[in-house]
């Protein structure tokens, strides 16, 4: 009989003693939490510094600095200097439409309010069309008007000593948190802009090996191109912001805005070349397969050339140089191969079909690859301080509509003049505290995704701000004795709500005590303990906020799906620029447009996927198309340069008729139109194979006639898309035009 066997004893990892824990949660929280607290530490620091300066200086309201601190408030030096500048600017120009206004309405008060109303109205309408902190600028250029020139309104006499106090309440405020933010613990926007470009460049390393090795479907495509768009955004708001504090992000700022356009055009092309592959994988006739066999193998070289020599993908502008190198070598050597690949094709398959599939491919992989070797070529050139790539005047260039920006002015206007016909109507004494905030909040938060519910999380915050000053104002406030104590006491609730701030979800709570908390509880030089008027002013604000949320909801909201078609119709018509822009700069426009215009619409459909998958949808319709409409373009402007007679006059009418009928499809999409321009584009195709005929031709101008009709069957091959939004369309049409090209 056999005795059962020991069990061995698992090894276990020896408890780490109370010190090593100690230090290791130490060292956690020192990665994760110590950054906010710091922050905090830095605001309310920078906050009572300049409460103190203030007091210091004797001006009439210190607590002006002190909330100016708050809402210029941003996490990096580069953000804070950023947003400080465009505050002074939106400021001064505020402070001269005061002068004039005064100036002109002081005795007729209706026109006063009319003429303020108009100017909210119009910031209101700059804020919402421009992006980043210039937007901010308009908003301050707007309720400066509010904020000042209602109680200069009511004593004329004092307008100017007004405005020059407001101006160096602010400037202490700038100055304080500017220097804090640059001085104690400072935190350079930089290293994030370095982040994000190492992280695009390796992620865009693994979508070209999967999009050329055929391991990335559409959906995956779709979800890293929509995290791009956010990725172009944001590297153009945080180069905006970080060329103010650093001069080396200053020395390479064109190159930064160089790799941004780069990026855009490489990234469609990537899409396009794509998009065109995943059509041939569909398409069960033998010459779609002959053509993929025939066009994989270069795919499968681009790889190796993004890889270092450890095997893993290129990250740092030295790797890049490595890379730009092999790059070009390979794309020297491709259209001698690619030539001799077609001409062994051309024995295969004698399909017109297949062999506009070909040189469609052949054409986009080279272009993508003479593309990346740009992108990678600025990239490299970041390594050094001083670069010939640095000369780029190409600007990003957002695109917003105008009229979802013209009905945020108008309802900045209405609400403020409702309000000011209350105040003038009932005589309530702190009306004016209403009408300008209510003013000011109407153009803040009119480009949140949700202004309604951004403005009611706020409103909650002045509500505890209100409870809270009065307790500060009435209850503590009378027994302290200086500055020290009142900074003493005051620091708590400040440092609550700037830690608020620093919580997405709670973000707005703070943010209204933030501003509220010292606007209520903090005392003038010359300290007025009124209860009557505290709650009038603090009933003031709550119903300001109150009426804000409601003409959110009720006049236009932009959370409305009518809003995303607005939007989403803004973004079609960006082929019809394309179609007739002036070629300049049109790519770049194009490019930076139609990726502004969807970062808006992802903005406003967070909650609502399908309606954000409908504008992906039309947005990647847009790119293919519009991008093949400004190369073809391109093209025929070299034609008709240099060679106007290498196509016939028939040729010509027939590009125009489809210049015409592609703007007409994306105007009013609908079957009538997807036939029309399918039709055009048809007999343009067969017009440029009849100029390049079976006769002989010079190289250069074969060539230059196969790209123009590589251009027209990449556009066909995007409107016959079944993902497209146009295949709904199109199954209600009768496609019996034109069959003989489809892929």
């Amino acid at each position: 009989m056999s005795t059962p066997a020991t069990p061995t004893p698992t090894p276990t990892t020896p408890a780490l003693s109370l010190k090593a824990q100690l230090h290791e949660a130490a060292r956690d929280w020192w990665r994760s939490d110590a950054p906010t607290w710091v922050y905090v530490f830095k605001m309310v620091f920078a906050g009572l510094l300049a409460l103190g300066i203030g007091y210091g200086l004797d001006l009439e309201s210190p607590r002006s600095a002190l909330i100016t601190v708050f809402i210029v408030m941003q996490p990096q030096s580069g953000m804070i200097l950023a947003k400080s500048f465009y505050r002074v600017i939106g400021t001064l120009v505020g402070s001269a439409a005061i002068v004039v206004f005064v100036g002109l309405f002081a005795q007729t008060p209706e026109l006063f309010l009319l003429a303020s109303a108009l100017w909210i109205g119009l910031c209101t309408v700059g804020s919402a069309h421009n992006r980043n902190f210039r937007s901010y600028g308009f908003v301050l250029s707007g309720y400066t008007v509010a904020l000042i020139g209602l109680p200069a309104a009511l004593h004329p006499a004092i307008t100017f000593d007004s405005v020059m106090t407001r101006v160096s309440e602010i400037m202490v405020g700038i100055v304080c948190v500017g220097l804090v933010s640059a001085l104690v613990f400072p935190q350079a926007s930089a290293p994030g802009l370095v982040r994000i470009i190492r992280g695009r460049f390796t992620a865009f390393v693994d979508l070209i090996s999967a999009t050329l090795g055929g391991s990335n479907d559409r959906k995956q495509l779709e979800a890293t191109n929509a995290r791009f768009v956010g990725d172009i955004i944001g590297l153009e708001a945080m180069r905006s912001s970080a060329i103010f504090e650093d001069p080396e992000v200053r020395l390479r700022s064109g190159r930064l805005s160089r790799m941004n356009s780069e990026f855009m055009a490489l990234s469609t092309r990537v899409h396009a070349l794509h998009q065109l592959m995943n059509r041939l994988h569909a398409n069960p006739a033998p010459g779609a397969q002959v053509v993929i066999a025939a066009i994989s193998p270069y795919f499968r070289e681009v790889q190796p050339l993004l890889t270092r020599a450890s095997g893993e993908p290129v990250m740092s502008a030295v790797d890049a140089a490595d890379a730009a190198l092999k790059l070009d070598a390979f794309k020297r050597e491709l259209p001698r191969r690619v030539r001799a690949t077609r001409g062994t094709l051309a024995e295969q398959c004698d399909s017109d079909s297949a062999m506009l599939d070909f040189d469609t491919a052949s054409e986009l992989l080279y272009r993508v690859v003479e593309e990346l070797h740009a992108y990678t070529l600025t990239y490299a050139s970041l390594n050094q301080r001083h670069h010939e790539r640095e000369q780029w005047e190409h600007s990003y260039a957002p695109k917003t509509s105008m009229t979802t920006a013209l009905i945020a002015g108008a309802r900045a206007a209405i609400v403020m003049l409702c309000l000011a016909g209350f105040w003038i109507a009932s005589g309530w004494p702190s009306g004016d505290v209403a009408v300008l905030n209510a003013a000011a909040f109407c153009a803040i938060t009119s480009a949140a995704p949700d202004p309604a519910k951004a403005t009611r999380t706020v409103a909650i915050g002045v509500l505890f701000a209100a409870v809270a000053g009065y307790v500060y104002t009435f209850h503590i406030l009378p027994r302290l004795d200086g500055y020290w104590m009142l900074a003493s006491a005051l620091m708590p609730v400040l440092m609550l709500a700037v830690w608020l701030t620093t919580k997405p979800k709670w973000a707005g709570y703070g943010l209204g005590i933030c501003i509220f908390f010292p606007f209520l509880a903090v005392p003038d030089n010359f300290a007025h303990f009124n209860a009557a008027g505290y709650l009038n002013e603090s009933v003031a604000l709550v119903v300001s906020l109150l009426v804000t949320a409601v003409a959110f909801m009720l006049l236009l909201p932009p959370t409305t799906d009518w809003t995303v078609r607005v939007l989403e119709k803004q973004l079609r018509k960006q082929v019809v620029d394309a179609c007739f822009g002036k070629l300049g700069r049109l790519a770049l426009k194009f490019e930076s447009g139609t990726r502004d215009l969807m970062h808006q619409i992802t903005i406003l459909t967070s909650s609502r996927p399908l309606l954000r998958q409908k504008a992906l949808g039309w947005m990647f319709a847009t790119l293919e198309v519009g991008h093949a409409i400004i190369e073809l373009r391109t093209e025929l402007h070299g034609i008709r340069t240099e060679t106007p007679n290498l196509l016939p006059p028939s040729a010509y009418v027939a590009l125009n008729r489809l210049r015409e009928a592609i703007p007409a499809l994306f105007a009013r999409p609908s079957a009538a139109t997807l036939q029309t321009a399918l039709d055009a584009n048809d007999a343009t195709i067969v017009e440029v194979q009849t100029a390049i005929g079976p006769h002989y031709r010079e190289r250069s101008e074969r060539h230059r006639l196969q790209r123009t009709l590589s251009y027209l069957h990449f556009i066909r091959t995007a409107l016959l898309d079944q993902q497209s939004p146009l295949h709904t369309m199109r199954a209600g049409a009768n496609p019996a035009s034109g069959e003989r090209h489809a892929t």
